[in-house]
């Protein structure tokens, strides 16, 4: 039963409390019935079933635990007169939930307006793919790799393999191996996934990206990419041809002023003595015009 008065037996923190992974947190309740007999925390998982994690009975030893407690050790309660307050060292991405205060007596439970835990991941994720580039003979092989080091979360990874080029395409791989290692104050996952191309053909060229979704979050790789030899054959051979093109108009350019110059060098020396200032003036600008 959720009390829907402004007195309310059972008080806890409420709204959305944020923590980063590997820090401590408490979320405290404090009661004022002086009949309840037990005192208790829940827990809901977004889209799963509320799920009691402590109740202790108001005359048991302060020792004792609740045996959720007992499989869970970073989770404590700190109980005293008035106060039930839940401890949770080391928090974890997968402790993100709506926390719940409650005490009863007889058949009746009153519960706090709960509290939402709000786990963020670090920011210190790293991301490394090789190779930077290839280029390689039609008919080869090659292997891209992608190594994550990230929290390690529920769900585990998703890979996909992003081809930017002539023929763009996403590519998705189930070629992965993960190694969870254990650190004095955080869990991290090393997983590095491959992709690996055989008989390559022209239509293979391009930059292939890693992107990782990881515990909520979208990873980008540097890309890597890959060049057929024909296919950078033909890239040099466009670069030459620009080139040229650019020579030869350059060229025609400076041959074309050359041949103005000297025309209206001719005609001022074979010009007559009444050719007035002005006259040169605009057949000057006449050449500058026809440039």
């Amino acid at each position: 039963l959720l009390s829907t008065g402004f007195f309310r037996p059972v008080k806890q923190d409420s709204g959305v409390r944020s923590a980063i992974a590997g820090e401590n947190v408490q979320l405290r309740c404090f009661y004022s019935s002086q009949s309840a007999m037990h005192f208790s925390w829940y827990r809901q998982k977004l889209g799963k079933r509320p799920e009691l994690l402590s109740t202790i009975y108001k005359y048991d030893d302060p020792s004792k635990v609740f045996h959720w407690l007992e499989k869970n050790p970073r989770f404590s309660v700190e109980r005293s007169e008035g106060i039930n307050h839940l401890h949770i060292s080391d928090v974890q991405l997968s402790d993100s939930a709506t926390y719940y205060c409650a005490s009863s007596y007889s058949n009746s439970v009153e519960f706090g307006e709960g509290v939402f835990l709000n786990v963020e991941g670090t920011n210190h994720v790293e991301l490394v793919q090789e190779p930077n580039s290839e280029t390689l003979q039609p008919g080869s092989s090659v292997t891209f790799n992608c190594t994550v080091d990230t929290e390690a979360c529920e769900g585990g990874h998703t890979v996909l393999w992003y081809r930017h080029g002539a023929y763009q395409a996403v590519l998705r791989t189930h070629t992965s191996q993960c190694e969870i290692t254990s650190a004095q104050q955080k869990s991290s996952q090393a997983c590095v996934y491959h992709l690996q191309k055989n008989n390559l053909s022209s239509s293979d060229a391009g930059t292939y990206y890693c992107v990782v979704a990881s515990c909520g979050k979208m990873l980008f790789g540097s890309g890597s990419e890959l060049l057929i030899r024909r296919h950078a054959e033909e890239r040099l051979s466009q670069t030459g041809t620009f080139f040229w093109l650019s020579v030869f108009r350059s060229g025609i350019l400076l041959l074309f002023v050359m041949i103005c110059v000297c025309i209206y060098i001719r005609k001022s020396q074979c010009g007559t003595k009444s050719t007035t200032k002005s006259e040169k003036k605009k057949y000057i600008l006449r050449v500058i015009c026809a440039l």
